[in-house]
């Protein structure tokens, strides 16, 4: 699985990298086929609450799935899209089983 961080009017800390990266490895344990995922972390208007946005995009065998959070921290925004990806994830293996 290849994991792409981009920062968007910013700079990511090493420390925000290393907990993406420990974060989206767990999608892993859901979907064993995930090839790539692609995260953008963003700040949306920088003198207003709630304005770190997270997207997910998690490339799989024929179909791309996305997710879009926005919350205070860029950890929480993070943990919102992983477990919302999470469930997608979930949903899209079953209909593979159902095949």
């Amino acid at each position: 699985m290849e994991i792409k961080i981009q920062s968007i009017h910013f700079d990511a800390t090493e420390k925000l990298q290393a907990f993406i990266d420990k974060k989206v490895a767990k999608l892993e344990k859901t979907f064993e086929d995930i090839q790539k995922v692609d995260v953008q972390c963003k700040v949306v208007k920088p003198a207003t609450a709630q304005n770190k946005e997270v997207s997910l995009t998690v490339t799989v065998p024929g179909s791309t799935l996305f997710v879009e959070k926005t919350s205070d921290t860029f950890e929480e925004s993070t943990d919102l899209c992983v477990d919302s990806m999470k469930v997608q994830l979930q949903k899209f293996k079953e209909k593979m089983r159902n095949r």
